[in-house]
């Protein structure tokens, strides 16, 4: 069974910062593009930043200058170092990552249980 499990929210005051960490495990052939995405009270859930195998990063305009996303290919693990938090930044926050599991040797995307982040006024 191959699961992400996010770790790293909380409440924080703004301005301040956070770092979320996710973790894939399992029987794991590879691990592809990783990102995090968010979803707050009321709305659609929205991407916030992938980075690829390779280490390129993407980010959306609302997070962009302020956070980054880095990973340890090692542990299969992805990172996401926010600064500079806005009120507008609450949400819960959600890993993805595509996974290629050892059996079935058959890519698939794999979603985390969500880690919520406040950022108080």
């Amino acid at each position: 069974q191959v699961q992400l499990v996010e770790s790293g929210g909380g409440l924080v005051q703004a301005g301040g910062s956070l770092r979320l960490s996710c973790a894939a495990s399992g029987s794991i052939f590879s691990v592809n593009t990783m990102g995090w995405y968010r979803q707050a009270a009321g709305k659609q859930r929205e991407f916030v930043a992938a980075i690829a195998r390779s280490g390129s990063t993407n980010y959306a305009d609302s997070v962009k200058g302020r956070s980054t996303i880095s990973r340890d290919n090692a542990k299969n693990t992805v990172y996401l170092q926010m600064n500079s938090l806005k009120p507008e930044d609450t949400a819960v926050y959600y890993c993805n990552a595509g996974i290629v599991p050892t059996s079935p040797y058959r890519y698939r995307e794999v979603w985390g249980q969500g880690t919520a982040v406040t950022i108080s006024s």
